[in-house]
């Protein structure tokens, strides 16, 4: 009897076969019988085999249909082994060179164990260092053989089958098989777990598995993730029926939805079926989940939870935060090369320029939003200024032929932010901006905050790991020698959420002034530059950004809505500009107008307004036209977003649910009717408190031009505000 049979399948590998097989051969080790597993005697591999076969007789062929898969080749060489310990090698992987030695060596001095796990390296064929996960994969474990109690996090599930080996005998006297289907390592390993009663540890690399450049079949899109739960389902059936001791099935069980969790996570591991996916696995964590089982602190203990209450929106939201982090973090500038860190320097050292000053707006993506607005109106109370706006490179060719600009990271760029007077931002600066004595500061805001903001985002993980560090965050508050607010309800979130010593101005947002400024010829000509039909009803639909989307989705089938609502309505979809590609995908009756460079043009062509948590709700909110709130996850965004008032108890018209409930308030005309109107007056009543159409006024006169409090325009009274007219065909309530 050979000491070890490795078990070598060889389906979809012929090109590499031989270098397996050679890596065996070549052992300085020799008492072994190598089981290569072919598809049939006339397959690419058994050519491959057949040479080996003559040159050595320890090689002992054997065949497998393809059908069988993986499990059944393996199998098959297990039922015609007779060694004393049987390996597994993949066909285009490699013994490391005195591995059988090595693995020698450590049986005979633990004695006749069960399994013997091992280290493996993983090596990119094309590029990149060699890593070796079991170092995380195996904790601290007895020198001697131990008795799997002993170490209860040492599953087995997380390791690959050619990661260790196994005592033949024990594998026949409990019948220990692979499992049929995709992911049959983790059911055999978890298998072996349950029946292993002495195992050890051997502290060295025995295999090198080289990665793929297309990848692993397991990590490839497909409904095959879905074979992922089956193996959890019997490994954990299993683990049941043999009465597993609490101390093992914990770490068991946490193991195994580790991996169920990360599948899940992985949008383009299943680009169909993720529902499914979840729900079924969310049905097995509920069944499986060991009595007094605690779960996992931070996120990943987040994630548990949403799997158990089968909270798979929430789920996906909490997937995506890391993605949207990367996102934001990449438009922000960063000081490039250290010539140009050196020049920062040296004209931080100039004098300030008492009448520069730089604006920038969504972190560099144009001319727009409050910035926008106040560096208009300042060329016009305050010509003697010269006014820079900041874009990013790709975003230049949108600001207007008259407006100066900045490249963000050009030597331009950090020259003005040195020595500017007033710096104006919608959103913050960048971290290595320093804060002059002398400068001022103005942070503009761009929304009235429904969903939690700044330290407010902290016990919320979903959001929390996309906000990044928290300190750097208020470092960068504490910037700020002003901060706008439209309403009573943003200076008291503000002053939470932001906590500084910067002024609160309860100006309004200068944005918003063109709501109270725009004429009847204005819309006309916006709504005939977006292609607006003059006999239709625009209906703008803006949802937000979700961070658990990798791309934009609607939720909402646009042209279906269309055929429900009536013939009269056409949608302009407007996606969060996350989102902006630059370039219009409008079809039939959906107008896209994403890329539109004025989020507030859009508003003036809109009857009516479709919309989630956005922001935009609060300023559509001034035109006094109806507002209808689209929420079919409602609960699940309160939870993992977090909000600071309840949206359905104080809307600003209907609230709907599902498609249909949405379709039927339009198609009824009751998105319009009297107790729309009432709520939208509710709405406007705490909302849009200090929008007027003199905001941008207001700001230039006291930031840019230094005046009194006293001397600023008032408010005008919300009753005594005319909206901007909506086009004809629909008539203002």
């Amino acid at each position: 009897m050979p000491r070890f049979s490795i078990i070598v399948p060889s389906h979809g590998v012929a090109g590499r076969l031989s270098q397996a097989l050679d890596s065996v051969l070549a052992q300085s080790f020799g008492d072994f019988e190598l089981i290569p597993v072919c598809d049939a005697p006339d397959a690419p591999a058994s050519h491959v085999v057949a040479g080996c076969a003559g040159r050595d007789s320890r090689v002992a062929p054997v065949h497998s249909p393809p059908s069988a898969g993986l499990a059944g080749a393996r199998n098959a060489g297990m039922r015609a082994a007779t060694g004393a310990y049987v390996l597994f090698l993949d066909g285009d992987d490699v013994l490391v060179p005195g591995a059988l030695s090595a693995l020698d060596a450590r049986l005979a001095d633990t004695g006749d164990i069960d399994v013997l796990y091992a280290e493996h390296e993983r090596t990119p064929w094309w590029e990149g260092e060699p890593t070796n996960p079991t170092t995380l994969q195996l904790p601290k474990t007895p020198d001697a053989a131990f008795s799997p109690d002993q170490v209860p996090q040492l599953t087995g599930v997380q390791l690959p089958a050619w990661s260790a080996a196994y005592r033949r005998l024990f594998l026949a006297e409990h019948r220990i098989a692979f499992p049929d289907g995709h992911f049959t390592d983790v059911g055999f390993g978890g298998l072996v777990t349950l029946k292993a009663e002495k195992v050890a540890v051997l502290r060295q690399v025995v295999v090198r598995h080289l990665v793929r450049r297309q990848g692993n079949r397991l990590s490839l899109p497909g409904e095959h993730h879905l074979e992922l739960l089956s193996q959890t389902d019997l490994v954990l059936t299993r683990a049941a029926e043999q009465g597993l001791a609490p101390d093992r099935l914990g770490p068991l069980f946490e193991q195994l939805f580790s991996a169920v969790l990360k599948t899940a996570a992985h949008a383009r591991r299943l680009p169909a079926k993720r529902r499914a996916f979840f729900r079924r696995a969310s049905r097995l964590y509920r069944r499986h989940r060991p009595a007094g089982y605690g779960t996992p602190g931070g996120s990943l203990g987040v994630q548990h939870r949403l799997l158990a209450s089968g909270a798979y929106t929430a789920f996906r939201t909490l997937r995506g935060a890391n993605q949207s982090a990367a996102k934001v973090t990449e438009r922000l500038p960063r000081r490039r090369m250290l010539r140009t860190r050196m020049r920062y320097a040296r004209d931080l050292r100039r004098p300030l320029d008492p009448n520069l000053v730089v604006y920038c707006a969504y972190w560099g993506r144009g001319y727009a939003c409050n910035p926008a607005a106040i560096h208009a109106k300042a060329r016009e109370l305050a010509p003697h200024l010269r006014s820079v706006f900041l874009v990013e490179p790709d975003q230049a060719h949108t600001v207007p032929k008259d407006i100066e600009y900045a490249v963000i990271g050009s030597a331009e760029y950090w020259e003005v932010l040195a020595r500017a007077k007033y710096l104006v931002n919608n959103a913050n600066f960048a971290d290595a901006v320093v804060k002059r004595k002398g400068s001022v500061h103005l942070s503009t805001q761009h929304g009235t905050p429904l969903k939690k903001m700044g330290v407010d985002q902290a016990t919320y993980p979903v959001v929390a790991s996309a906000t990044g560090s928290f300190a750097k965050l208020l470092a960068r508050v504490d910037r700020w020698d002003y901060n706008l607010s439209s309403n009573r309800h943003s200076t008291q979130m503000w002053e939470r959420a932001f906590p500084a010593a910067h002024e609160t101005l309860e100006y309004g947002y200068p944005r918003n002034d063109v709501y109270y400024t725009a004429t009847a010829d204005d819309v006309a000509r916006i709504r005939r530059e977006l292609g607006i039909p003059e006999d239709k009803t625009a209906v703008l639909y803006a949802p937000t950004h979700r961070d658990y989307h990798t791309g934009f989705e609607t939720g909402l089938d646009l042209e279906a809505f269309c055929e429900e609502a009536g013939e009269d309505v056409v949608v302009l979809l407007r996606a969060h500009y996350f989102y902006d590609q630059g370039r219009a995908k409008s079809t039939g009756r959906i107008i896209d107008v994403t890329a539109h460079r004025s989020s507030e043009d859009v508003c003036l062509a809109a009857d009516a307004l479709i919309t989630d948590y956005s922001s935009i709700m609060f300023d559509y909110a001034n035109l006094d036209r109806p507002v209808v709130v689209y929420i079919d996850d409602w609960d699940v965004y309160r939870e993992t977003r977090g909000v600071y008032f309840d949206l359905p108890e104080h809307p600003p018209g209907p609230v709907a649910r599902t498609p249909q409930e949405l379709a039927r308030v339009f198609r009824d005309g009751s998105y319009r009717g009297p107790e729309s109107g009432a709520a939208r007056a509710a709405f406007r009543e705490r909302f849009c408190q200090f929008d007027d159409g003199r905001a941008a006024e207001r700001v230039v006169r006291r930031v840019l031009l230094g005046e009194p409090p006293e001397s600023i325009p008032p408010v005008i009274p919300l009753a005594e505000r005319v909206p901007a007219p909506a086009a004809s065909t629909l008539v203002r309530s």
